[in-house]
């Protein structure tokens, strides 16, 4: 129930009331399609009802569609016209993974007529959507407006389209089958990056379908022509010693070392909170969404000196150096964080263990000459881990 309409709840009594003759079970879903800035009021309906069904479909669970012909027809020529490729032209699939189980449309092949006239001769009974008449919205406009003229010359219209939607549909599956094996050879399945090296040897239309396929694998929407361009000329061409990066949905598009990133907006822009660590406590949780954990050893810190310290969990401003057990000097972390590869937007993330205000440890990284002992006494390694343990 999107409550998009004043006879929403008249319509949910209707379909209560079919499902009790039918002797199956009911339940309604109340969803928010509040419209938002970018976004359709169509598309914002279509993600709340397709979320919903998500937390209905488990395992061996199938959900029933009932789009029909003319929706297909409408589908593909709304793509068509927003200049979709192959995928887009493809229109509703037959069948697709869905949530825990999988979705069918049994009716993708039969015509509304079809059905209107089944259902009249069984004398079912019917709920028309009143904003269906409204050409506000382009699929209304399209079927109100503009497939009347075009079935006025090609009668046969919605077959023939949804014919090309298959083919459509033959072409992008060949097509899925080459990306996957192309983003397998340049992806790093340890970092979930691209490298940068193999994916320029490629061809340029197999670069930007690799750039796809990369998206897709993450479960994020394919970008657009357009922004798959921009990501190849702005950052995958860009210099090694540059530091470009791209926003699309809610991810920055970035480079280091010939490694190209997908990172998530959110995780990148979070600003770290300096905490004092309890001594007497094994765990300390950082607002950025890793924990600090200690645990004994034979080398580390020494637990006598750590439980008599007062502990401070800080992070980098810039000009902090540390003496490393058997090198001789001080050293940047900057230094430090180049030779362990450590991307520049990670550097600020990683938190610095100071004990009574002299820096004694980089994350599980490095700890200090000046603390570090081994072999002599009980001693502390710590572990920087990603999400809060119990």
């Amino acid at each position: 129930n999107h409550g998009l309409q004043q006879e929403a709840e008249q319509w949910a009594s209707h379909c209560e009331s079919v499902s009790l003759d039918l002797g199956v079970k009911f339940q309604c879903i109340n969803v928010n399609a509040q419209k938002v800035n970018g976004k359709s009021l169509e598309e914002i309906a279509r993600e709340a009802r397709y979320s919903a069904f998500k937390t209905l479909v488990d395992k061996q669970d199938v959900l029933l569609l009932a789009q029909h012909r003319e929706d297909q027809m409408e589908t593909v020529l709304l793509q068509l016209f927003r200049g979709a490729g192959v995928k887009g032209l493809s229109g509703m699939p037959l069948s697709a993974v869905f949530g825990a189980g999988e979705m069918l449309r049994p009716f993708l092949d039969v015509s509304k007529n079809e059905i209107i006239c089944y259902a009249e001769e069984n004398k079912l009974q019917w709920i028309e959507d009143p904003s269906n008449k409204s050409d506000e919205f382009d699929r209304n406009f399209l079927r109100n407006q503009i497939i009347p003229q075009l079935k006025g010359r090609w009668p046969a219209l919605d077959k023939t389209i949804a014919r090309s939607a298959r083919h459509c549909a033959k072409s992008e599956s060949i097509s899925q089958e080459l990306a996957k094996q192309l983003l397998n050879n340049v992806f790093n399945e340890s970092d979930q990056t691209l490298d940068i090296i193999e994916l320029l040897d490629l061809e340029t239309d197999q670069q930007q379908l690799v750039i796809r396929q990369w998206f897709h694998a993450m479960k994020l929407r394919m970008p657009s022509e357009k922004k798959v361009e921009k990501i190849l000329s702005e950052v995958v061409q860009s210099k090694t010693s540059a530091n470009p990066k791209i926003q699309e949905q809610g991810r920055y598009v970035k480079r280091y070392r010939n490694k190209l990133y997908c990172l998530n907006q959110a995780t990148i822009d979070q600003v770290v909170e300096n905490k004092a660590w309890p001594n007497e406590e094994r765990q300390i949780d950082l607002n950025n969404g890793f924990s600090l954990t200690r645990e004994s050893s034979l080398d580390g810190i020494p637990k006598t000196l750590w439980h008599k310290s007062e502990i401070s969990i800080k992070f980098r401003e810039g000009s902090e150096k540390i003496k490393l057990p058997g090198r001789k000097g001080h050293h940047s972390l900057k230094n430090l964080f180049q030779e362990k590869a450590i991307p520049p937007w990670e550097r600020s993330q990683i938190p610095l263990i100071y004990l009574n205000d002299q820096l004694a440890a980089i994350s599980d990284l490095w700890i200090s000459a000046d603390f570090y002992s081994v072999d002599k006494v009980e001693c502390y390694q710590l572990n920087y881990i990603a999400g809060y343990l119990d």
